[in-house]
């Protein structure tokens, strides 16, 4: 017994809808990063997602809607990676923030349209995706934060360097990692545990450095 056209035939093709969405994020992230938003189409997004515009529109409501969706899931993955990373490396605070470092770097190796979404391009927009960065930034400080804090503590010295200091330690931490990733653009095939071993020799160190006394003062 054959169906009527159109009937099983296309229940099997349909999408759920999570799916499709998710599907169109992956094709909005190549464009965004390759056009830079304002000029990315969501026409060229519908069509290399197979999908027509109006369905886009249906889905994520505006083109600053499609825009947000692919911040969004792109931060939560990257700060997913560092914490994750962060959180199988040992009970050592150092370990944790050597190994969510390394995380944050293959992230941006690995998917590097992303990065450019995030790092380059959100901070020139509207206010409304600028505050979804920052609450991205937030959340990675919040990890770095907290292991420094552990790393001051841990160390016993505590009274040396108090809750300002590492968040201090905290921002040089991920403003430089931030930086670095214009580095590994310029300077590829470096190995992410590479970079993030370095930033810890010249961060952690010296972070270390402190607790056990020692100061750099200008003369006079």
């Amino acid at each position: 017994m054959t169906g009527t056209p159109g009937s099983t035939g296309a229940r099997r093709k349909r999408v759920p809808r999570h799916v499709r969405e998710q599907q169109i994020i992956d094709v909005a992230v190549r464009v965004f990063a390759k056009r830079g938003y304002h000029a990315a189409s969501v026409d060229e997004i519908a069509e290399l997602a197979g999908i027509s515009k109006p369905m886009v529109y249906l889905y994520l409501e505006s083109k600053e809607g499609l825009f947000l969706a692919c911040l969004s899931r792109e931060a939560e993955r990257l700060v997913s990676a560092f914490q994750e990373a962060a959180r199988g490396a040992g009970a050592a605070p150092e370990l944790r923030l050597y190994a969510g470092l390394s995380a944050f770097f293959a992230f941006v190796a690995e998917h590097r349209d992303s990065w450019v979404v995030l790092h380059r391009q959100a901070s020139e927009l509207s206010e409304t995706i600028a505050a979804a960065v920052a609450r991205a930034r937030r959340a990675v400080m919040a990890e770095v934060a907290g292991l420094v804090r552990d790393g001051i503590s841990d160390s016993g010295r505590g009274t040396r360097l108090g809750a300002e200091d590492a968040d201090f330690v905290a921002h040089a931490l991920v403003g430089a990692a931030d930086s670095l990733t214009d580095w590994m653009e310029r300077n590829p095939g470096q190995a992410p545990e590479g970079i993030a071993l370095r930033l810890m020799n010249m961060v952690w160190v010296g972070m270390r450095d402190v607790l056990d006394g020692e100061a750099w003062l200008p003369e006079g």
